[in-house]
């Protein structure tokens, strides 16, 4: 399904949970309730702002007695999206924040992959997959951050782990690369960037990644990952926690400049080797 027509199907989707909430005769504030999100959500789902969770698309089902629709609606959905199933939201999420602050331990984060990086970690997962499966991959992560080139692209800040600089992934000219672009992107002012040294020891959530997302008019969010399952988390307490460990990233990461300085020299050793080779 092209992007056009899938996102006139959550309009549909979004009109279609309006003309039923209001036959059942609750108010947005209301229905919101009974699925435990905000009235404010419950807009965003109507006009297709945002995309609901599966959780929530059954408890619509439940509230407005609506036999199931909207969670087939949404299973269709999402099986069309090119991402799996607990990711597709993050990429709704990114879409629409106005700030990202993300925590990499060992790798460059997939919006700012080169398309060879970003091959080279999905052969690694996936040693027997097809090349039309992994271009189908490369194609989704590379339109994922095109959100960076918009005129209204979200402030963001990474802070990474000296690791994800030193690990090799597709060999030296991909490193080269890699980082040449993460240092262009930086000096750009694309996004700010922040290394934690091998020489800081231990750090705080050490080897754990985070993305919190910040929009305008809704509460931020957390996401979190590990093997093939995720958490996106909005509890205001939770969210609180992880924004305080992320000020403590940055406080124990060298600064913007000096981590400039330290990606462009790892960058240049990267040259030289494939130079040699």
């Amino acid at each position: 399904m092209a992007n056009g027509s899938r996102q006139a199907a959550w309009e549909f989707f979004g009109a279609e949970l309006k003309r039923r909430r209001e036959d059942a005769g609750f108010t947005q504030s209301a229905l919101g309730v009974q699925v435990f999100v905000s009235g404010g959500y419950i807009g965003q789902f109507e006009q297709a702002i945002r995309k609901p969770q599966l959780d929530v698309a059954q408890r619509l089902d439940e509230i407005l007695q609506t036999d199931g629709f909207f969670e087939r609606m949404w299973r269709k959905l999402i099986r069309d999206q090119p991402y799996t199933e607990y990711f597709a939201h993050v990429v709704e999420l990114e879409r629409l924040a106005t700030q990202l602050s993300e925590f990499e331990p060992a790798l460059i984060p997939g919006l700012l992959q080169t398309p060879e990086y970003a091959r080279a970690l999905f052969v690694a997962s996936n040693p027997l997959a097809t090349e039309e499966y992994a271009e189908e991959f490369l194609r989704a992560r590379m339109d994922r951050a095109l959100i960076l080139k918009d005129a209204t692209r979200p402030k963001y800040w990474v802070v990474l782990h000296e690791t994800a600089l030193r690990t090799w992934v597709g060999g030296a000219t991909t490193m080269a690369e890699q980082l040449e672009r993460l240092a262009s992107m930086m000096r750009g002012r694309k996004v700010l960037v922040q290394v934690i040294p091998f020489a800081a020891g231990a750090y705080p959530k050490m080897g754990k990644m985070m993305k919190l997302m910040e929009f305008e008019d809704a509460p931020p969010t957390v996401y979190t990952e590990a093997v093939n399952s995720a958490n996106l988390l909005d509890d205001p307490a939770v969210v609180k926690r992880v924004q305080a460990a992320y000020d403590l990233l940055r406080a124990v990461a060298e600064s913007p400049k000096a981590s400039l300085a330290l990606i462009e020299s790892v960058a240049k050793d990267y040259r030289r080797c494939a130079s040699t080779t």
